[in-house]
């Protein structure tokens, strides 16, 4: 692997600092380094960090500086080209960007040397039906959650799989889960973390009003439809849906989600030989 491409979170390196080193240690060892641009929201449109078109051709490897968050984005936005990523830790737990502040040198050369293995991990695309109209869609490596905003009142869903009701709901909300979103969102509100390159979908209800609530794993052929019901507070219970924390929609009365395995996978390169389980332990302490 000699051809690649730094994307930045300015917030994480705000002079750029670790970019420049890291694109002169590449292009020191022979390797072609191009840095993105970092542009504001309104010029990158539909892109957080990084417009695959301007990505050049031939790059091998996108090497992501910030935290999670950063590095799901880029993976979601590079997903179509099919090139790899790997995320430099500047955030706090650091489950996907696995390389510490104190080791890149040594993660850099063993790109180099092609010492790495690349995961495939399945990603969600949801749809947001109104009246039979598709109004928003979108992917998730993370999650698609449901929420509440504004007022601290329940809302209520029902949950369909395949076309047939499987529950109903009063609660703050419902994530569904990819198997890498597992150890997110889904941990904190109590739901079951899956080996991150399995193909599942997890559901687990948020703060459910009710006696039996539990997460739900289901394969990844699925399709899970959840219905919002009508709430007679709307102006002060308004309703969003979130594509891996962002992207957010306001949902009204009787919209529909249909959440399904997405097409594409995003590419995870992994440099660790420390398995799923340890890694988890030593993030967790």
């Amino acid at each position: 692997m000699n051809s690649f491409f730094v994307v930045t979170n300015p917030i994480k390196d705000p002079e750029f600092k670790i970019t420049d080193q890291i694109e002169k240690y590449l292009k020191d060892r022979g390797a072609s380094c191009t840095k993105s641009v970092f542009k504001t929201a309104q010029e990158h449109q539909n892109y957080d960090f990084i417009n695959p078109d301007e990505v050049p051709e031939k790059i091998q490897c996108i090497l992501v500086i910030g935290g999670d968050g950063t590095l799901i984005h880029a993976a979601k936005e590079m997903a179509a080209k099919g090139i790899p990523v790997l995320g430099i830790n500047f955030g706090n737990l650091g489950y996907l960007a696995e390389v510490e502040k104190n080791n890149i040198g040594e993660s850099l050369d063993r790109l180099l040397k092609d010492e790495y293995h690349i995961e495939q991990r399945m990603m969600l695309e949801g749809k947001i039906l109104r009246n039979d109209s598709v109004i928003a869609e979108n992917i998730a490596l993370n999650d698609i959650v449901i929420n509440r905003c504004g007022s601290l009142r329940i809302i209520g869903y029902k949950i369909y799989v395949n076309g047939q009701l499987l529950n109903q709901y009063n609660a703050d909300g419902i994530i569904v889960s990819t198997p890498t979103g597992t150890t997110g969102y889904n941990l904190s509100a109590g739901g079951p973390i899956a080996q991150p390159t399995s193909s599942i979908i997890v559901v687990t209800p948020i703060c459910a009003h009710t006696l039996n609530s539990r997460s739900i794993v289901f394969s990844e052929d699925v399709t899970i439809e959840i219905e919002i019901m009508q709430d007679k507070n709307l102006k002060q219970n308004r309703r969003i849906l979130v594509f891996d924390g962002e992207n957010d929609v306001i949902l009204e009365d009787s919209d529909r989600v249909i959440i399904t395995k997405a097409d594409l996978s995003a590419k995870i390169i992994k440099l660790n030989k420390m398995s799923f389980l340890e890694l988890l332990g030593k993030k967790m302490r």
